[in-house]
């Protein structure tokens, strides 16, 4: 397994897209990412000329991503419960996803991301990061990588993405049909 200092971590730009999608799409199913939504993604990680999404790059491949929604272009939605949450809810920066090829995963890839986009986050002026967790990855990965990182579970949510298989034509790799996966809403204050 390669180590982490192998990789080369650079913010988001628009030349990463194509791969990006790619990766994505091949890890968390066909349809999980656009051109059209991965741009949408790619403009709300700014704020103050910060960008907070990154990719990590072997070579000219890219072997995983975080893509981070700044404090203050995102809406709270029914998935999110932010009277439970311990910070000013405006101060809270959204965690869109996180992938890694299954090639590298547990090679530190996915928490040095999150490292990075942390602390972007926080230079942008959020003061916690909000994830919607996937409880179905393999071996519950998501909820286990979120939690050595030092997300706590406020809530977990039935159905959570099984609007986008329906509506947005997000096909997930382990429900037949519809998705009905359950995430974990995941609260990282940031020290």
């Amino acid at each position: 397994m390669p180590t982490e200092d192998v990789f080369d971590y650079q913010p988001l730009a628009p030349e990463h897209f194509e791969r990006v999608i790619t990766l994505g799409n091949e890890v968390q199913g066909d349809g999980y990412l656009t051109p059209e939504s991965l741009d949408d993604i790619y403009q709300r990680g700014w704020h103050n000329a910060i960008n907070a999404s990154y990719v990590a790059l072997k070579g000219d491949r890219v072997v995983g991503f975080r893509l981070t929604y700044a404090h203050d272009k995102w809406d709270h939605d029914e998935w999110c419960t932010p009277d439970a949450w311990p910070v000013d809810p405006a101060r809270v920066c959204y965690f869109k996803c996180n992938t890694v090829d299954p090639a590298f995963q547990g090679s530190g890839i996915g928490s040095r991301m999150l490292a990075l986009s942390i602390q972007q986050a926080k230079a942008q002026g959020a003061q916690a990061g909000l994830a919607h967790i996937w409880l179905a990855s393999p071996g519950n990965s998501a909820f286990r990588y979120f939690s050595k990182n030092g997300g706590q579970l406020i809530k977990k949510h039935p159905n959570k993405w099984r609007y986008s298989s329906i509506h947005e034509g997000y096909d997930c790799p382990v429900c037949p049909g519809y998705c009905e996966c359950e995430g974990a809403e995941m609260l990282l204050v940031f020290r």
